[in-house]
């Protein structure tokens, strides 16, 4: 499932979808690279080359959207069919735009449209990522894992996690 393209429209946080093109690859090969480093390095999987060309080999303009704010590339994510689901990939924010909730308002946003079409949602994240919680708190369950990627899965209309009370 594409995301549709919002390029005249933002949400109140100021952010925006649009439809990938194919100019954007090689934008998005370098955002992955940066995003992905510290994980990869840590698990001794970092190679330069790779980790631009996987993005290259599965890029799709149909199934990526470009996460803006003013007009400005922040990030992206690929929501594909895949595995008799939609398969939640390519989803990167420049480092400046981590950690102030446009990850959780985008992801919310494409499990909206998913829920609404009664579709299971599932992805991989690398063993140790900070991205995991951003998950969970989203309603994805571990579905399977090894020593370098963990799988999780979430049905259509899981229920968000609270925060704990202290």
């Amino acid at each position: 499932m594409a995301v549709p393209a919002r390029t005249a429209s933002t949400h109140a946080a100021g952010w925006g979808l649009r439809s990938a093109v194919a100019a954007d690859i090689e934008v998005i090969a370098e955002l992955r690279a940066t995003v992905m480093r510290a994980d990869l390095e840590r698990l001794g999987r970092y190679d330069e080359h790779r980790v631009r060309q996987r993005l290259r080999d599965s890029f799709s303009t149909q199934y990526t959207s470009i996460i803006v704010i003013d007009r400005e590339l922040a990030g992206c994510v690929t929501v594909r069919p895949a595995e008799g689901r939609q398969w939640l990939e390519h989803f990167y924010l420049a480092p400046h735009w981590q950690g102030r909730g446009l990850g959780s308002a985008v992801l919310r946003t494409v499990l909206e449209r998913t829920d609404a079409q009664g579709l299971t949602v599932g992805l991989n994240v690398l063993q140790g990522s900070a991205a995991r919680r951003l998950y969970e708190r989203q309603g994805f369950v571990v579905e399977a894992q090894d020593s370098i990627d963990v799988f999780m899965m979430r049905p259509p209309g899981a229920m968000a996690s609270t925060p704990a009370k202290a």
